[in-house]
């Protein structure tokens, strides 16, 4: 028999063999089994969609309007959340409304995440046959430039259902997650078919109310006497057009413009509630022309002082040879002539 030739030590060997395998087996067993419950533990959805429409909209009234709950129900569910992940997400006072550094972190990934729920059953929803075309744009662009004009695109091509996904999160189109892509960025994007619609700049504007009392503003330094709006730029856009790059160009032309401590005011993570602070008259802001153009036009916004600085391009992108390709250009020759 084997056993009578085979060394002892081997045979010991051989003999723990089974019962080393199985614990190695079980032991990856559990490492998954832990893994998928770490993953499956969320929060509930119901205080995930309150988080998100309050953070969106900065006010648990309005997010409860959106959702057709109460204000306290939607206060109650984000409570819920603090509680499970033993922080707090909105500073409730003193008012208005705004978000911790932790809220700002998470609101992000619970709004990307929620966008791609909506997503994916609005495509299940709809059917494969549809004529469809998903767009994924910034939550700025989406908000202030393209969904203004979706009447226009409705009615030149009815046969085409459109699919906005607002995000500021980069999709990934090879992966079918959309079907066109208005990126905004310093060139354009690699690996896609890539067209400039326009390219911004940033100005200081304002709310004419602010303007009406007090001298007017003829130079830098007389911008010393308002509230400054920040929106604040992720570390993604090397030489944003931020206040303090202004200020550094806007002292060569006026030496008696104070340091940049002396410009202090509202901060927001999200572009759309700086711009909603201007427009409200709560401060001057350094705002796309482009996002702005409706308010420049009317004269809602004014721009303060000429002296804007370059921002970035807009770019629609596609991938080579799409299965939609007729409904993609169409949509691009639509963009053009629209601006």
């Amino acid at each position: 028999m084997l056993q009578d030739w085979l060394p002892l030590s081997l045979l010991q060997r051989c003999d723990e063999w089974p019962t080393r395998q199985t614990q190695r087996f079980q032991s990856v067993a559990e490492f998954y089994s832990a893994t998928i419950r770490a993953v499956r533990s969320l929060p509930p959805l119901t205080a995930l969609r309150a988080f998100e429409a309050a953070a969106r909209h900065l006010s648990f009234k309005t997010a409860a309007e959106e959702l057709a709950l109460t204000p306290t129900a939607v206060s109650h569910q984000v409570r819920l959340l603090e509680d499970s992940l033993a922080t707090r997400l909105f500073r409730r006072r003193p008012r208005p409304l705004a978000l911790t550094q932790a809220g700002a972190s998470l609101f992000p990934a619970i709004r990307g995440g929620l966008d791609a729920f909506a997503a994916g059953i609005a495509e299940v929803h709809q059917g494969v046959g549809q004529q469809r075309l998903r767009v994924t744009a910034t939550n700025a662009f989406a908000a202030r430039w393209l969904v203004p004009r979706l009447q226009r695109w409705c009615d030149a091509h009815p046969e085409i259902a459109l699919e906005v996904i607002g995000t500021d999160a980069v999709l990934d189109l090879a992966a079918g997650n959309a079907d066109i892509a208005i990126r905004y960025g310093l060139r354009p994007p690699a690996g896609l078919v890539a067209e400039e619609l326009a390219r911004d700049r940033f100005w200081p504007v304002v709310n004419p109310t602010l303007l009406a009392s007090g001298p007017p503003v003829l130079r830098p330094s007389d911008l010393a006497r308002f509230p400054f709006i920040h929106a604040l730029w992720p570390e993604t856009y090397p030489g944003a057009p931020t206040w303090r790059r202004w200020l550094a160009a806007a002292r060569k032309l006026d030496p008696d413009l104070g340091p940049d401590s002396n410009f202090d005011g509202l901060s927001f993570t999200e572009e759309l509630h700086a711009i909603d602070a201007v427009i409200a008259g709560q401060g001057i802001g350094l705002l796309s022309d482009v996002l702005l153009a409706h308010e420049l036009a009317t004269g809602a916004l004014l721009k303060v002082l000429d002296l804007p600085l370059p921002g970035f391009g807009f770019y629609v992108a596609y991938l080579v040879d799409h299965p939609r390709q007729p409904m993609i250009e169409a949509f691009i020759e639509w963009l053009r002539g629209v601006g």
